[in-house]
């Protein structure tokens, strides 16, 4: 299986839980996947369909720290602007509020285009993770050929919700899976689990339910561990019910 990998480096990322707008933003541990369809749209310069794209990834970030940002909530108003005859339709005040941060991102991205890889070595728009101001660079772009393997390891990933694996290995986490900017910017959510730190998939105590794939996709490129490397599991940006569907067929 040939696909794109991509690595990507910065100093700062956040990814705001989207249902907390005033006094606290945390951040997710890790990009969800609509902020991995912003990053590639970004990339190839326009909105692309996500039918048929399967992507997986590597993430981590030395540390989380909290900063002190503010917004301008605006409200409707009344009368004129201050010294004019200019009608005042708005005014804001200043709200403080606290944000998460995450110290010195690396993120890891295969996506299953590797004709996509001009758009990376000249990316249209400036590389960002995320928010506009949490700039970021490219540190290696390149085709790669998968290995099929029975065994690998999983590390710093998100993985299905359904994939059988013992809960206190990973953590639930709702997240937005896409934004149709067709539609109004309306946002798609679905459950994932974020799993930190690496697990070898031929433990046979990480299983809880169902069974394991057959065989891994692994990337030939990571470090070897105990004689494993790198397992991919790879997502999509439709829902996963759909997904399986189309799969079936």
């Amino acid at each position: 299986m040939r696909i794109l990998r991509i690595t990507l480096e910065g100093v700062t990322a956040s990814f705001r839980h989207p249902h907390f707008m005033l006094g606290r933003q945390p951040s997710f541990d890790m990009p969800p996947p609509a902020t991995i369809y912003g990053h590639l749209s970004s990339a190839l310069g326009d909105w692309f369909d996500p039918a048929g794209v399967r992507f997986a990834y590597a993430f981590t970030s030395e540390r989380k720290f909290a900063d002190l940002e503010h917004i301008h909530v605006l409200s409707r108003s009344t009368g004129k602007l201050k010294g004019t005859d200019l009608p005042k339709v708005q005014e804001g005040n200043v709200q403080p509020y606290s944000r998460e941060i995450l110290f010195r991102p690396k993120l890891t991205l295969y996506v299953n285009r590797p004709g996509w890889i001009d758009a990376f070595r000249s990316p249209r728009y400036a590389v960002a993770l995320g928010r506009s101001q949490d700039l970021c660079a490219y540190t290696d772009v390149r085709e790669i050929d998968l290995d099929a393997r029975p065994a690998a390891y999983l590390e710093d990933t998100l993985l299905p919700f359904d994939f059988p694996i013992k809960p206190t290995q990973s953590i639930v986490t709702l997240m937005p899976r896409w934004v149709d900017a067709e539609a109004g910017r309306t946002a798609a959510f679905e459950r994932y689990l974020q799993l930190r730190g690496r697990i070898a998939t031929d433990d046979p105590g990480l299983l809880l339910f169902g069974q394991p794939p057959a065989e891994y996709p692994v990337d030939p490129l990571s470090p070897v561990v105990n004689g494993l490397q790198r397992g991919l599991i790879f997502l999509s940006f439709e829902a996963t019910r759909v997904s399986t569907e189309a799969q079936a067929a």
